[in-house]
């Protein structure tokens, strides 16, 4: 058996086996000179040292850390990227910066397309191989759990090539991030099915989704105006939770669409973006149960206004916060960055951010059972910061401020 022992730590955590809803949010567990031990990766004990009870002597193997009083919380999970494309689109973000909108980027000939066709021309290995990179600089950043999502192929072949690129990495040991996948080819209609969309529903539930159904855990797709509008998301997501799937959306992100009563129609596990959302959908969600996934980087990107986060507080939902890395609207996975605008524009507590990034985070991917927060029973997944005070990750604003990650109770090379 392999320990681990932390001591001397100043623990910062939210607690708890689900996610934290409204106000519940902003409380979390602060301990000063804590110790935290795991046994093989499980963390059977954190809190004030002098309340810690004698330890077993059947430790093969010991690693002991001075946190030297510096914060400690649990380790982040970004639980909304797009990790997996083919090329880049810097010459889009010049096009947004004269005034050009997402919809009109797609009209040209840009958008989701454009990727569309870099990626139909990849290997598996070949998009394992670029997403690996980016994986690094998330763990550099105290990502120990990514989600990530195909629909950058929008045909068989590539969608079905995108979820086993994850299986890879998922697999490869160089790779120390947990990555969950998720099916998205209802990210958009492709060329060939322009002006066809049923027919490209048609096609998803008969040929794509029995064999993504076996690599990914879960189902999201685009409900956006002009996209896949009410009736054929609801279409696609009753087959998706058919075929096992668990489901998220892509909800009222550019119009009020009522994505979000859709998502809580459904039970879905998250929605997500929601700049645009309806008083009736935040309740909906509130009541369903149904985690409310944030994106504020995109927001920034577009220069749009952002997410409602204090009506969704208000209302009693469970917020998380993620990156949205992806090659157009937002190509920035800095979870830094992502804090200061949740606490600077969107008016949540440190707190409340610290719980959407943790435990919140790990909900929206079905795991606050097992990650999200520095308790018995959880994995270790643990960073400790450079700085004593939790207040220092707004402060120093888009600077990383995590000095050591530990996945699964060791630490690893950043």
């Amino acid at each position: 058996m392999t320990r681990l022992i932390i001591r001397n730590a100043n623990l910062y955590t939210p607690l708890g086996f689900k996610a934290k809803c409204g106000t519940e949010m902003g409380n979390i567990l602060h301990v000063q000179n804590a110790v935290i031990v795991a046994d093989d990766g499980v963390i059977v004990y954190a809190g004030n040292e002098a309340e810690m009870p004698p330890l077993s002597d059947d430790a093969d193997q010991e690693i002991a850390i001075d946190a030297a009083g510096r914060a400690v919380v649990p380790g982040f999970v970004d639980s909304h990227t797009h990790l997996i494309f083919g090329g880049y689109r810097p010459e889009e973000f010049s096009w947004r910066l004269k005034g050009d909108t997402y919809m009109s980027i797609m009209e040209r000939g840009g958008g989701i397309q454009s990727t569309v066709n870099a990626t139909r021309g990849m290997s598996v290995r070949e998009m394992a191989s670029k997403a690996l990179w980016f994986l690094d600089r998330m763990l550099e950043m105290g990502v120990t759990t990514v989600e990530a999502k195909s629909g950058y192929g929008l045909d068989k072949e590539t969608e079905l090539r995108m979820l086993e690129a994850l299986r890879l990495l998922a697999e490869d040991e160089e790779n120390k991030v947990d990555i969950v996948p998720t099916f998205l080819g209802a990210h958009a209609v492709p060329s060939e099915y322009k002006g066809r969309t049923g027919e490209y529903v048609d096609f998803l539930i008969r040929e794509v989704l029995p064999e993504a159904s076996r690599l990914a855990e879960f189902f999201d797709i685009f409900t956006e105006k002009n996209v896949f509008e009410i009736e054929d998301s609801r279409r696609m997501l009753q087959a998706a939770a058919a075929s096992g799937m668990k489901l998220k959306l892509h909800a009222d992100e550019i119009v009020q669409l009522g994505g979000a009563e859709l998502a809580a129609e459904c039970r879905a596990v998250s929605a997500d973006h929601l700049l645009h959302v309806s008083d009736a959908g935040i309740k909906a969600m509130a009541e369903a149960g149904t985690v409310a996934t944030l994106l504020p980087l995109t927001a920034f990107a577009l220069k749009e206004e952002y997410a409602p986060a204090r009506k969704f507080i208000d209302a009693g939902c469970a917020v998380a916060l993620a990156t949205d890395l992806n090659p157009g609207s937002c190509f920035s996975g800095s979870i830094p960055l992502t804090i200061a605008l949740a606490c600077i524009y969107m008016k949540m507590s440190v707190s409340e951010t610290l719980t959407a990034l943790t435990l919140n985070g790990a909900a929206a991917v079905d795991r606050a059972d097992s990650i999200g927060s520095i308790e018995p029973g959880k994995r270790a997944d643990i960073l400790i910061l450079h700085f004593d005070t939790l207040d220092a990750l707004p402060y120093y604003v888009g600077m990383n401020c995590v000095d050591k990650v530990i996945k699964n109770g060791e630490p690893v090379s950043v």
